[in-house]
């Protein structure tokens, strides 16, 4: 098994003294662990299968069981690593998945439009943007971020360098992740992509200032002179594929050397910024969706899909119409992190620019040139067939819940993120008349080197409050929400039952046992099969991520919660037949107003 070693760790005053200050992330005790499974499986299994499922896990986790020794060789990883699973998780969850990152993995953030309506505008946003993204990264680098705190803790920072100058790279087994930022001498330029041509913009001065919003914004504009021409092959669209077909494509492309100089300048490049060509005009009513899939995917190989280079860890997009909004990929990056940064940009955007710009002759920007010989012209052409499939297969539906936010939840002493989670699962009942396996995220940032944990869903107690729902209590509705929270809080501190899981399962396999006969069984494959993928982003903005499901019979939802409104967007595939995106958003909407008259009824 390779494992994800992260090339440098935070480097900053405070970052590392953050990082110093985090505990070490726990391995919770087996037998909780195995009980908090059983319990997650009672609303999803009938009463037979789960007593065979019972006996097996009691088998696993007795005195003379595989369980316990298991265990103690995770605890004795915990012991002699950085952090037990992280690397693990990386490695299983992200590099050895062979799905396209297009839409089933990379996130995409759209954020509200922009007061502009052209290129001259889109330029003049982008160079601010830029300025802001440096900004950024200065801070990072001189160790002026402040330390971020969840519920009274210091988090871990550590994510925070390996945004910039990094990108994932294919490979035909598991792909790994390239960083080459360094505090001093890391990489000073950015890679601007338009018309499907890839530029080379250098944004430091050689004394290491950065360029002023108005030198950039030169250089932007010289760059759009070098690339009117609309003729090019899409490169970008190669690192939409399959995994295993990218990695062959990668090693055919590598193996010319204007290939291989263009491909590692994207790959070192601080960040990738995509200007994107006009889009046809659509409804205000269908507008954010479209927006979020422009965001998420280009939109088709007709339109700016070629404009992404999906394996890079954080890209840019602007386009000329005002939309704009950032995509990451997630073996390196991931929500928290991204939010503040995106958060730091939208301040940045605010202020006035007040600095002129030298009167220095800048070099031009360099063009990347590709050589394509009829074998990778060849794999493009299939790239494109793929990504149009996969880009019609999905059905994307955004909306904006008004009756209210996170501050009525709250006057009720109830977690908004709770509320929201019964809200979709009644939803999705009522939809498909049953519960399904689902998950949210859980940041595990109060550990050192910690990323991310699954809360479960749903509760015994959400199962009886949706069973209930058309003879509804509100004493059943706040058990629902309180246990969830509960689940919330054991999850952060690091007692989620998921990692853990799966840490015991790789420890089996890392000692060359066969997999133990627990992870084997129907139960466990149903628990895993996550129909609904969910994801909260509490920016401070009126922003709205998407990706894809987990599964081909799923959904994926992403909510916003504002103080008065909540933004959502809902993702399914059409090859399905179940399922249907605008469907359960329509269900989702009139639940979440259900629920509002059960909490406070009219007068």
């Amino acid at each position: 098994l390779l494992v994800l070693k992260y090339l440098w760790r935070a480097h900053s005053s405070s970052s590392s003294s953050s990082s110093t200050s985090v505990p070490p992330q726990p391995v919770p005790p087996l037998a909780h662990t195995l009980q908090k499974y059983l319990t997650a499986l009672q609303p999803l299994l009938p009463p037979d299968e789960l007593e065979h499922t019972r006996k097996m896990v009691q088998r696993f986790g007795s005195p003379g069981g595989l369980g316990k020794k298991l265990q103690q060789g995770l605890e004795k990883r915990a012991r002699h690593s950085h952090n037990w699973i992280t690397d693990w998780w990386v490695q299983w969850a992200y590099l050895e998945s062979r799905q396209p990152l297009a839409v089933h993995s990379n996130p995409a953030i759209s954020l509200p439009r922009q007061d502009f309506s052209d290129w001259r505008g889109q330029l003049v946003f982008a160079a601010k943007l830029i300025s802001a993204v440096l900004d950024f990264k200065a801070r990072v680098d001189n160790g002026h971020l402040p330390v971020e705190y969840m519920r009274g803790r210091p988090l871990c920072m550590e994510l925070y360098p390996q945004l910039f100058s990094s990108c994932r790279v294919p490979g035909p087994k598991h792909d790994h992740v390239v960083h080459y930022g360094r505090p001093r001498r890391g990489p000073t330029h950015i890679t601007v992509v338009r018309n499907y041509q890839f530029f080379q913009l250098d944004v430091y001065n050689s004394d290491g200032t950065p360029l002023t919003q108005g030198q950039i914004h030169a250089q932007l504009c010289r760059i759009r002179s070098q690339s009117w021409k609309t003729d090019k092959e899409p490169m970008g669209i190669l690192t939409s594929e399959h995994r295993h077909t990218w990695g062959q494509a990668y090693n055919r492309l590598l193996h010319d050397r204007i290939n291989k100089e263009s491909v590692r300048l994207i790959e070192k490049g601080i960040f990738t910024l995509c200007l994107d060509s006009p889009v046809m005009r659509i409804s205000d009513e269908k507008y954010a969706s479209r927006m979020a899939a422009q965001i998420l995917h280009g939109g088709g190989t007709y339109s700016n899909s070629g404009n992404r280079w999906f394996d890079k860890t954080v890209q840019f997009v602007v386009g000329e119409d005002g939309s704009w909004g950032l995509l990451y990929e997630q073996a390196t990056a991931e929500g928290p992190p991204v939010s503040t940064l995106l958060d730091h940009v939208l301040q940045y955007c605010k202020k006035t620019d007040t600095v002129r710009a030298p009167l220095i002759p800048l070099p031009m920007p360099k063009k990347l040139y590709f050589y394509i010989d009829p074998a990778i012209k060849w794999d493009i052409e299939m790239a494109k067939q793929n990504l149009d499939i996969l880009i019609n297969d999905l059905d994307i539906t955004c909306f904006n819940f008004q009756r209210f936010g996170k501050e009525f939840p709250k006057r009720l002493r109830l977690s908004p993120n709770s509320v929201i989670q019964v809200a979709i699962q009644l939803a999705y009942y009522r939809v498909h008349s049953e519960v399904c396996a689902a998950c949210d995220i859980a940041s595990l940032r109060m550990f050192r080197g910690g990323r991310t944990d699954y809360i479960r869903s749903p509760t015994n107690q959400m199962l009886s409050f949706i069973q209930a729902f058309d003879d509804p209590a509100v004493s059943l509705l706040r058990e629902a929400a309180e246990a969830y929270s509960q689940l919330t809080d054991q999850a952060l501190h690091g007692h989620g039952i998921d990692r853990h899981l799966l840490g015991l399962k790789l420890q089996a396999i890392e000692e060359g046992l066969s997999v133990p006969r627990m992870f084997m069984d129907t139960a466990y494959g149903l628990a895993t099969h996550w129909k609904l993928r969910t994801g909260q982003v509490p920016t401070n903005t009126d922003s709205v991520m998407c990706f894809g499901p987990l599964v081909p019979d799923g959904y994926a939802v992403c909510y916003n919660p504002q103080p008065d409104h909540v933004h959502f967007s809902v993702t399914a595939f059409n090859c399905c037949e179940e399922t249907n995106a605008e469907k359960l958003a329509d269900t989702l909407e009139s639940t979440l107003c259900d629920i509002q008259e059960l909490l406070h009824p009219p007068a």
